[in-house]
């Protein structure tokens, strides 16, 4: 049994091979393995036992678990039906039936799942690393109701995620996370807590909900702004827009009618000047 309820080292590779498991790059599995690290992302979540946490890909349970031990509910989505199947009954040999009874799996992929058997207050997750930035957008259009997470990533996404405009590493990610919320770096997790242990660190984002950018454009439309801007980023935007706008010379002047210098380029643009370009978009 794992001290305090939480899975160490020798479970997770009890379990491991109880169930065959051998983790793969393909569906980015890397297991958390360090108690303290558990409750560390916990501390930092915020979680309380009023929260109903939506976590993505719980794996072999160890952050569930640390979730669940704040007498908070969990609805875990998980791809991996023999993890999926696995996971209540860890709980219940961990924590006991109580926590168990506060577990919600949903065996599905992240990026198809539309429905939830619960409404979720928080997102908590240690993210696939191939899939997170794309997983992450998702849960934040589909469940809207969840106003605070935290994400444990890969630290070069996590840059991404919270970077500013005007950075080198401002982008895609950065811009339409920012349509949904804030984002912070609060913390970076070493590769040694993992199993598999990964080649890079990770970084722990905390995401809290903000109202959308006041526009009349469409958060769909704003997107096909922030892809054409760069798709391109080398290049300005009254070029970089010109296959939206018909031509170069209708981008800039839709892009001056939003109050924008067209020789500017996309990265030094936030998500309130995208919009502002987006509502010049023709309808229809």
């Amino acid at each position: 049994m794992s001290e305090l309820g939480l899975l160490n080292p020798n479970s997770v590779r009890r379990i491991s091979a109880e169930l065959d498991l051998k983790p793969t790059k393909q569906r980015g599995q890397n297991f958390v393995v360090d108690g303290n690290t558990v409750r560390r992302i916990v501390a930092l979540s915020g979680i309380t036992a009023d929260d109903v946490v939506l976590e993505i890909g719980p794996g072999l349970g160890s952050l569930t678990l640390g979730l669940l031990e704040t007498g908070a509910s969990v609805v875990a989505v998980e791809i991996e039906n023999r993890l999926a199947q696995r996971l209540e009954r860890t709980t219940r040999e961990q924590l006991g039936d109580g926590a168990a009874q506060r577990l919600h799996v949903v065996g599905a992929d992240a990026l198809q799942v539309d429905s939830l058997p619960v409404t979720p207050t928080a997102l908590v997750a240690n993210l696939p690393y191939n899939v997170s930035v794309p997983v992450l957008l998702r849960m934040l259009e589909l469940f809207p109701e969840w106003d605070r997470g935290l994400v444990m990533v890969q630290l070069e996404v996590a840059d991404r995620l919270v970077a500013a405009p005007g950075s080198k590493i401002y982008g895609v990610p950065s811009a339409k996370a920012a349509w949904y919320a804030e984002t912070a770096l609060v913390g970076k997790v070493p590769p040694k807590v993992f199993w598999p242990v990964p080649n890079v660190d990770s970084g722990l984002v905390r995401i809290t909900r903000r109202p959308a950018p006041e526009t009349s454009a469409t958060r769909e439309a704003t997107f096909a702004v922030i892809d054409a801007a760069f798709a391109q980023r080398r290049k300005m935007l009254r070029a970089a827009l010109a296959g939206l706008f018909g031509s170069a010379a209708a981008a800039s002047s839709a892009i001056e009618a939003a109050g924008i210098d067209p020789q500017l380029r996309g990265e030094m643009l936030g998500v309130s000047e995208f919009a502002a370009i987006a509502a010049q978009l023709p309808v229809g």
